[in-house]
């Protein structure tokens, strides 16, 4: 119900009853600067840190490598798109506390009325409930710094920290990778941009795009997922004289394919399932393509210097005075900027933070053998995680500290159904993720907690507070 004298009444309540946040029961260790380090500020990483503290965890620091607030994450940079692809009703960052969910703080603001006729989440409205909700529950996030190196130590990791363009050195017995789509990897440019134009002349979705200077432009896009439609929206919303979008497929993906196993049974149990069945299920995400909106293709035919290529991947380009010259099956096009919607590529090694460790991480490829029917290198080269998300060994016994890092970023996607950092995946894996960070870091000082468990306590009250009923008979 909107509230108009005070519309976070209802979530200061909820965090009322819902009572004080216990007190941090780690015990500290000497050297050691945080219990946990998230890398990455976003919905996740806020998420999580909020999940923590409600488990008693403290010394819990987040840092993100944007410049402030409004550049982090992908809100309102890189995501493109008018209303988020998922349902509005699905749990998020609230954790179980409706108060504190998207429904909640937009019907107090808007009205009950207002929340029913969403079709689905306008982008612009869930990062600002995102701010909202790092501000009410006091999330603070390290805004700058950047992690160049993560440093196995003994007992903990060194954290190589950019801060401000200064370096420093930080410690962590636990690390959580909630870093987006480029966190195990990058986005992918296809050799045919990438080896033969010059960066000026075209530009990946994932990046910032000077769509003002598109006007009166003609633009080419390549790729037919939702992040493409989206570039290819905005360009011609900003007056591109023509956009041309091309797939390689016949048709636009249009099966969600994943829809089928939505259901609590798999979504909450994915992990257990035979590896066979996992990569499986990946397959036939890949096979069916990844699906735009409907209302990300109506943003776009309803402009007609729209222009969509069926079955036309690019099989050369070139620079020529200044403009892309494209070739795409039997005819030549050419363009005065060109979008790669893309996707992104998993290659551990690809990360710099990443590189002392990435070697003995073990991925899918190194446990399963697919059959040749179903032999995929991109799904090959993902982490192959724990039930907790976490990295493990290559080679058992050899890096023991890989499983105190934890991966909350679409990497997960074969291990778990779903890339981990949506919005589907906070429900389920952000308890997983802290249920196993708290035991992990219990069961390291149990000497510690068995001393303290057998601590002398003193009484709530002395005999003589029953002595007069004594029965004498």
């Amino acid at each position: 119900m909107q509230n108009t004298t005070d519309p976070d009444a209802d979530a200061r309540n909820t965090l009322r009853l819902t009572g004080p946040d216990p007190r941090n029961w780690v015990p500290d260790r000497p050297g050691i600067d945080h219990n946990v380090a998230i890398i990455g500020g976003g919905q996740t990483g806020s998420t999580l840190a909020f999940a923590l503290r409600r488990a008693g965890i403290g010394r819990v620091t987040v840092v993100d490598a944007a410049p402030d607030e409004p550049r982090a994450g992908i809100w309102l940079t890189a995501a493109r798109m008018h209303l988020l692809r998922t349902p509005k009703n699905l749990p998020g960052p609230e954790l179980g506390l409706p108060a504190l969910g998207f429904q909640a703080w937009y019907e107090a603001r808007h009205g009950e009325a207002a929340y029913a006729a969403l079709e689905r989440i306008p982008r612009t409205d869930w990062a600002d409930y995102l701010s909202w909700y790092r501000r009410l529950l006091d999330i603070r996030v390290r805004y700058a710094t950047r992690v160049v190196r993560i440093e196995p130590a003994e007992g903990c990791f060194r954290l190589h920290l950019e801060t401000g363009g200064e370096p420093r050195i930080e410690t962590a017995r636990k690390v959580v990778l909630a870093t987006g789509f480029t966190g195990n990897g990058g986005p992918t440019i296809p050799p045919v941009l990438r080896d033969n134009l010059p960066p000026s002349l075209y530009a990946h979705t994932d990046g910032a795009i000077a769509f003002e200077a598109l006007r009166g432009k003609v633009v080419g896009v390549l790729g037919a997922a939702a992040s493409a439609f989206d570039a290819a929206g905005v360009a011609l919303e900003h007056g591109a004289d023509s956009v041309h979008l091309f797939a390689r497929r016949p048709t636009i993906a249009s099966v969600p394919i994943t829809r089928s196993r939505g259901y609590p049974g798999a979504y909450d149990n994915y992990h257990l399932l035979p590896d066979r069945v996992r990569w499986h299920q990946a397959i036939r995400f890949r096979r069916a393509g990844s699906t735009p909106t409907t209302d990300a293709i109506e943003r776009v035919v309803a402009f007609p210097n729209f222009h969509l290529h069926l079955a036309s991947a690019w099989t050369e380009a070139r620079a020529e005075n200044g403009h892309v010259i494209v070739r795409a099956g039997e005819r030549s096009f050419r363009f005065d900027f060109v979008i790669a919607g893309t996707g992104y590529f998993v290659d551990l090694p690809a990360r710099a933070e990443l590189a002392d460790i990435a070697p003995q991480v073990l991925l899918w490829r190194d446990r399963f053998v697919p059959p040749p029917d179903e032999a995929d290198a991109f799904y090959g080269a993902h982490p192959y995680l724990g039930a907790a998300h976490e990295y493990l060994e290559k080679q058992p016994g050899s890096a023991p500290w890989l499983r105190d890092i934890h991966v909350l970023n679409p990497a997960g996607f074969v291990s778990f159904g779903l890339p981990s950092g949506d919005v589907p995946s906070i429900r389920r894996d952000t308890p997983q993720v802290v249920a196993r960070i708290s035991s992990d870091l219990f069961l390291t000082d149990i000497a510690l907690h068995e001393k303290r468990m057998v601590e002398d306590v003193a009484p709530d009250f002395a005999a003589a507070a029953y002595l007069s009923a004594l029965w004498r008979g």
